[in-house]
């Protein structure tokens, strides 16, 4: 299990290095926006555990010192990359806001953050906090907003709309990640495994009786299906909204 990173710092630099950072190129030759690169493609490829700042200077070819002239610390770096990879969501990829239909620009915006969070599992590894203010996000928050403006939502079932298919994206990809990493790690298949607990299982649970969810897990794939599960969340999200839309709260 990855552990936890911090997302802890100094507010009002981060808010600088986020809106204004440097682009004069450094005496190594390097700027901000390589730095957050090289942290990028390091965290792909690797994995958070992999990204010290240690390893993050050996890998842009600066000493340790010289790297903290760049970025203050790991908390602030994690900030930038976050704003950075969040800024690249629909890049090569219709944008929502251009989306006449707002029940397919739900959908596309689900499918859009949990196939970019895939993309970079790295993200899914990184703990909820305090929103980041950066230019990522918030361009990316205006233009997933605008779907449902105007449709008959206050601007609170808006937001909460939006989150709500935010969280079961990315909780949808948190879960397709970990199976995917079980799978990487074992030299079982999932029929494989459950056949070798299975046995041991049903003893273990003797006279323990499980009607509905032996019945609901027979039903289902061993590992789940998270796609499936997106899917139908953001369904259920859709037939809310449209509930709202048609009986407004008086």
């Amino acid at each position: 299990m990855p552990r936890t990173a911090s997302r802890s710092g100094d507010p009002i630099k981060l808010l600088q290095l986020l809106w204004a950072p440097e682009t004069k190129v450094g005496r190594s030759g390097t700027t901000v926006a390589e730095v957050l690169d090289q942290a990028i493609d390091l965290a792909s490829s690797e994995g958070l555990d992999a990204l010290t700042m240690r390893r993050l200077a050996t890998q842009v070819g600066v000493g340790a010192m010289t790297l903290y002239g760049y970025v203050p610390g790991k908390p602030e770096l994690l900030e930038l990359m976050l704003d950075k990879a969040i800024a690249r969501t629909y890049k090569g990829h219709q944008k929502p806001a251009q989306i006449s239909k707002w029940p397919a620009a739900l959908r596309h915006v689900a499918t859009r953050n949990y196939e970019h969070a895939l993309e970079h599992s790295w993200v899914v590894e990184v703990p909820p906090a305090r929103p980041i203010l950066g230019p990522g996000h918030l361009l990316k928050y205006e233009d997933e907003l605008t779907p449902l403006d105007g449709i008959g939502l206050d601007d609170v079932a808006m937001d909460q709309a939006l989150t709500h298919i935010l969280s079961v994206a990315q909780h949808a990809a948190r879960w397709e990640h970990a199976i995917q990493q079980a799978r990487a790690t074992s030299t079982l298949t999932d029929d494989q495994w459950w056949y070798s607990v299975e046995s041991s299982l049903y003893t273990l649970l003797g006279d323990v009786q499980l009607p509905v969810s032996n019945r609901v897990g027979q039903t289902l794939a061993n590992a789940g299906d998270p796609s499936q599960f997106l899917t139908r969340s953001v369904d259920t999200v859709i037939a809310d909204v449209s509930r709202q839309i048609e009986t407004p709260t008086a």
